[in-house]
C-alpha cells in the first residue's frame, strides 16, 4: 500500500487464478515508412510488471494504446505482443478485438499465468473521451471486459493525466491497484515534490514554454524548490525578464516558438523569486556552426544561442552536488548537436555524482540519458512526460485519483 497516497498495489490483492486487466503505456516510436516500432524501452520496463503478474498465477488481459488516429503511429498492437512475448521469453497470445466475441473468447479460455494482450484501445471512440469512472464504467469497454474480470491493474502512469476509458473505467467497479511502474513513479515523485530534503533544486529547461513556467511557478510559489535552474529556450524567456537584450535572432526564435506570452509571466515571477530563478552567466552561440562562448554581459548577439557556457555548468553543477533533491526536466540547449551538448551532458554527469535522490523525466531528457550512456548511473529516470508535468505542476491526475477511490470502495488493509 502507497499510505502517504491511499493507493492500493499488487501486494494488496490475491492473484492467483484471478482474470487481471492490466492497463499499460507501451506506446513507441514507429517508422513511418515500415511501421515497425523503433523503440522497445517501454514495453521492457513494463515486462517487470507483466512477468510478476503472471508468475503469482494471474490470467493477465492487456490493455494498451499506439498512437492517435490519423496518426502515423496508430497501428495495432500485434507486433508490441510479439516484442513483449521476447522479453518475457514466453507466449504472449493477441487477438485483433477488443470488446467483440474473440476477445472475450480469449479471455474466457485463459489459464493461470498466460499473457493476453488485446488490440489498440484507441479504435474504440470512447476510449479518448475525457469523463469520470463512473460515466466510462457504463460504456462499452468496461461493460464488456469487467464482467470477466476480477481486479484491476493500472501501470500506466505516462497516461494517468488521462481520463480515458480504460485508465480510469475500471476503477468503478472493480478492486483497482498500481502496477509496479505505477509505484515506482509515485514513490520516486514523493520524494522529490511536496516535501522534499534540502536542499531542493529543480532543473528546468527545454522548450516546452507552458509546461515548463507551470512547474516553475508550482514549486516556486509552495517551496518546493529553493533553486530553479533554467536552461535552453526557458532560460532565454527569464533573462528576457531581467533586462536582458538577446539579439533579434534569439528574439524572434522565442516569438516562433511561442514562448512570448509567458513574458508577463517571468517577469513577475522573477520579482517574487528573484533570488530563487537561477538563469546561466554564460551562454554558447553558433558562431558559423563552431561553439563560441560569451558572457551574458555581452550580449545581445547576432547568432543563436543553443547551449549554457562552462562557468554556468561549474555553477549548476555544484548547486546540484550540494543538493539533497534534484529534479531535472528539459535539456539545456541543442544536445542533438555535438558542439552543443555539453551542458546537458555536464549537468547530467554531476546529477549521477551527487549523494541527493535525484528524478530526471521529459521525452527529450531522456534521450538525452540514453546519448551520454548515463541510464544505470542515475537514481531514477521517469518514462513520462505529459503525466509527469501534470504531477510536478501540482495538479491532481485522474488515473491516480481513480486509484485512490477504489481503494477507499474495494481494498481492506
Amino acid at each position: 500500500m502507497l499510505e502517504q497516497l491511499g493507493i492500493a498495489t499488487m501486494d494488496d490483492v490475491s492473484l492467483n487464478g484471478k482474470v487481471v486487466l492490466t492497463r499499460v503505456d507501451i506506446n513507441s516510436p514507429v517508422d513511418e515508412a515500415t511501421k515497425l516500432v523503433t523503440d522497445d524501452s517501454r514495453i521492457r520496463e513494463h515486462a517487470h510488471t507483466i512477468r510478476e503478474l503472471s508468475r503469482k498465477g494471474g490470467k493477465v488481459v492487456i490493455l494498451a494504446h499506439q498512437g492517435r488516429k490519423g496518426d502515423p503511429d496508430f497501428i495495432s498492437l500485434e507486433q508490441h505482443a510479439k516484442l513483449l512475448s521476447s522479453t518475457l521469453s514466453s507466449g504472449v497470445g493477441f487477438v485483433p478485438d477488443i470488446i467483440g466475441d474473440r476477445a472475450k473468447g480469449a479471455i474466457k479460455g485463459l489459464r493461470p499465468g498466460d499473457v493476453l494482450m488485446l488490440d489498440n484501445v484507441r479504435l474504440l471512440s470512447e476510449e479518448t473521451r475525457d469523463k469520470t469512472p463512473e460515466e466510462h464504467s457504463k460504456g462499452e469497454l468496461v461493460g464488456n471486459l469487467a464482467p470477466l474480470a476480477d481486479c484491476f491493474v493500472n501501470d500506466a502512469f505516462a497516461a494517468a493525466h488521462r481520463s480515458h476509458a480504460s485508465v480510469v473505467g475500471f476503477t468503478a467497479v472493480l478492486p483497482s491497484v498500481a502496477g509496479r511502474i505505477m509505484e515506482r513513479e509515485l514513490t520516486a515523485l514523493s520524494k522529490v515534490s511536496g516535501k522534499p530534503e534540502r536542499p531542493s533544486v529543480y532543473v528546468i529547461a527545454g522548450a516546452k514554454p507552458k509546461e515548463s513556467f507551470d512547474v516553475a511557478e508550482h514549486v516556486l510559489s509552495n517551496g518546493i524548490a529553493d533553486d530553479v535552474l533554467t536552461g535552453g529556450l526557458v532560460a532565454n524567456v527569464f533573462l528576457r525578464a531581467k533586462g536582458v537584450s538577446l539579439g533579434d535572432v534569439n528574439e524572434k526564435l522565442l516569438e516562433d516558438k511561442g514562448y512570448t506570452p509567458f513574458f508577463i509571466k517571468a517577469r513577475t515571477m522573477v520579482k517574487n523569486f528573484t533570488e530563487r530563478i537561477v538563469t546561466p552567466v554564460d551562454v554558447a552561440v553558433d558562431a558559423n556552426g563552431t561553439r563560441a562562448e560569451i558572457a551574458i554581459d555581452d550580449l545581445p548577439s547576432g547568432s543563436y544561442i543553443k547551449d549554457i557556457g562552462r562557468r554556468t555548468i561549474q555553477l549548476y553543477s555544484r548547486l546540484i552536488m550540494q543538493a539533497k533533491s534534484i529534479v531535472v526536466n528539459g535539456p539545456l540547449g541543442v544536445y542533438e548537436e555535438d558542439n552543443f551538448s555539453l551542458g546537458t551532458k555536464e549537468v547530467l554527469l554531476a546529477l549521477s555524482k551527487t549523494k541527493g535522490f535525484s528524478v530526471v523525466g521529459g521525452g527529450h531528457s531522456l534521450a538525452a540519458v540514453h546519448k551520454f550512456g548515463l541510464d544505470k548511473k542515475l537514481p531514477y529516470v521517469s518514462t513520462a512526460g505529459g503525466a509527469l508535468i501534470s504531477y510536478l505542476s501540482g495538479e491532481a491526475l485522474p488515473g491516480i485519483e481513480a486509484l485512490k477511490s477504489a481503494a477507499r470502495k474495494f481494498i481492506k488493509t
